[in-house]
C-alpha cells in the first residue's frame, strides 16, 4: 500500500475545502479496497472523529464510551506504530471484547488498518480504514514508516482546515460547572468566581472538579482549554 499513502497525502494535500477532502477520503479508502475510514483524535481522555462508517455504529460507540474498552485503540497506543487487525475471537477473548467485535461486526466492520501517530502535548491521532471482509487487512503490504509519514501530513491539512466533526465524546457539564469555567477562561480565580456568582468558594471547588472530571482534564487550565476547542464556553 506504499503507493496508496504517498496518493492519500497528495491528494488530501490539493483538496481545497471540506467536501473535497472529505470525497477523497472515501474515494481512495474504496479504491484500497476498504469499505470505510475513520480519523479520530484523542485528547486527554476526550476523542473527536471524521468518518463514514455508518450513523448508528458512530452514534452507539461513542454513547456507550467504546474507546474504553476498543482493543484497536489499545493496541495503537501501546504499539504506536501501524497495524492490521481483525476481530477474530479466541478462546482468550473477553465477554466484553466478544460482544464489542459482534456489534462491530453488524456494521460491516471485521478488519482494518490502523496508523496511530502522537501529534504533541500528550495527544495522539488515528487513521484506520475497514473492511467488511475478516482476512482482507492482513493480507495487505504495510510499510509503518511510510503509512505513519503520509498519515502525518493528512492529519497536519484536517487540523489546518478544521473539519467539521461527525461525532465527539459526550461531555455533560451543567450550567453552574460551563459558568465558573468561562470565568476561569477569563482569567477569573476561584474565589473572585464565588463573589462574581454570589456563592461560596466551596461551590466554585466543586463545581470546578465535576468539569474536570467531565472534560477529562488533569488540571483546571487544561479543562478550559479543552471547553473552548470543544466550543463549550
Amino acid at each position: 500500500m506504499n503507493q496508496w499513502f504517498e496518493r492519500l497525502s497528495e491528494q488530501v494535500a490539493i483538496a481545497h475545502d471540506e467536501p473535497a477532502v472529505r470525497s477523497t477520503l472515501q474515494r481512495l479508502t474504496y479504491d484500497a479496497g476498504f469499505n470505510a475510514y475513520a480519523y479520530l483524535s484523542f485528547q486527554a481522555e476526550t476523542q473527536t472523529a471524521i468518518s463514514n462508517y455508518p450513523e448508528e455504529w458512530q452514534q452507539r460507540y461513542f454513547d456507550l464510551c467504546y474507546a474504553s474498552i476498543d482493543p484497536v485503540i489499545r493496541t495503537a497506543r501501546d504499539r504506536q506504530e501501524a497495524f492490521a487487525w481483525s476481530n477474530v475471537v479466541t478462546g482468550r477473548t473477553s465477554k466484553e471484547r466478544r460482544k464489542f467485535f459482534g456489534e462491530a461486526a453488524e456494521f460491516g466492520i471485521r478488519s482494518g488498518i490502523s496508523i496511530p501517530i502522537k501529534t504533541g502535548f500528550g495527544r495522539m491521532a488515528m487513521l484506520t480504514l475497514a473492511s467488511s471482509e475478516v482476512d482482507f487487512a492482513e493480507a495487505q503490504a504495510l510499510n509503518p514508516v511510510t503509512a505513519a509519514a503520509s498519515f502525518g501530513q493528512v492529519h497536519s491539512r484536517l487540523e489546518l482546515m478544521r473539519l467539521r466533526l461527525t461525532r465527539r465524546s459526550n461531555i455533560r457539564l451543567k450550567s453552574d460547572e460551563l459558568t465558573c469555567l468561562r470565568w476561569s477562561a477569563e482569567g477569573k480565580s476561584m474565589k473572585a468566581i464565588a463573589i462574581i456568582e454570589n456563592t461560596t468558594y466551596a461551590n466554585v471547588c466543586f463545581f470546578l472538579r465535576n468539569a474536570k472530571s467531565a472534560l477529562g482534564a488533569s488540571t483546571l487550565p487544561q479543562a478550559t482549554a479543552l471547553a473552548k476547542e470543544f466550543g463549550l464556553i
